[in-house]
């Protein structure tokens, strides 16, 4: 077995851990919750570096593998800064587990980044895009937590997995502060999107899949920032908002990658 795959292999299986033992009864920020962050952490990681070392690849494994990784390490970050923001695991981990089963399946040959932009370009906007996947990942997750948990609340059913989640205040702080991060982050990735294109083509803007999805949820977001702090836009509004917002980043960044490397 090649060196990829084993750390493709070990990268999968450091996240099960995470994924389960968040779930379990009395499970806590204690010693055995940070022991499996930090296997998942060193896994992700380790499969995130060996794939980019030397040159950038644009496989649609790889860009999962590195939104894996960089979630996870903004997770286990947020979780030493928040004292509720652990109790995203629950949901959270088990989809990035999903992730990089997708990423294993859809692996294919590395593709290298050819362009004519500056190398300094080309891996700055790279980096942010990966950011700025993660964040509006653990935003989508807090607003998806917000929504459950509200829902539970209406129908007054509270399930074993609510009473694990954030409560509704905390879900609704956390995906705020998030999404701010993500819209800075996002501005800058359109900023730098533009002068990647106008080295590339001579144009500062091409409208293509990528770019107006992008366009559109970063003004989406925009629009619920500033919702929220003029008409009080919250709850289970302003989760369906952020979801929608993940759907169409998922759509500008994996999915374009999705159905140009795999479907086509």
């Amino acid at each position: 077995m090649s060196t990829p795959l084993i750390l493709n292999a070990f990268a999968l299986a450091s996240l099960l851990p995470a994924a389960i033992v968040p779930l379990r009864g009395g499970a806590g920020r204690d010693a055995s919750f940070w022991a499996v962050v930090g296997l998942a952490v060193t896994g992700t990681a380790a499969l995130a570096l060996a794939l980019v070392s030397g040159a950038w690849q644009t496989d649609l494994g790889t860009a999962l593998w590195c939104s894996i990784a960089v979630s996870t390490m903004l997770f286990a970050a947020t979780a030493g800064a928040s004292p509720a923001s652990w109790r995203l695991a629950p949901l959270l981990m088990p989809y990035l587990v999903i992730m990089g089963v997708l990423a294993t399946v859809v692996r294919g040959e590395p593709r290298p980044m050819v362009g004519g932009a500056p190398a300094i370009w080309l891996d700055l906007h790279i980096i942010v895009s990966v950011l700025t996947y993660a964040l509006l990942t653990l935003a989508a997750v807090a607003s998806l937590a917000v929504f459950l948990q509200e829902r539970a609340l209406k129908r007054k059913r509270p399930t074993r997995l609510t009473r694990m989640l954030p409560a509704v205040t905390e879900g609704e702080r956390l995906a705020g502060r998030l999404l701010m991060a993500t819209e800075l982050v996002l501005g800058l990735g359109v900023a730098t999107g533009m002068a990647t294109q106008y080295f590339e083509s001579g144009a500062v803007l091409h409208l293509d899949h990528k770019a107006l999805l992008s366009l559109i949820a970063f003004a989406l977001i925009g629009a619920l920032l500033v919702g929220h702090r003029v008409c009080g836009v919250r709850g289970r509004v302003a989760a369906r908002v952020v979801l929608v917002a993940y759907l169409l980043l998922t759509l500008a960044y994996p999915g374009v990658k999705f159905v140009t490397q795999v479907l086509i």
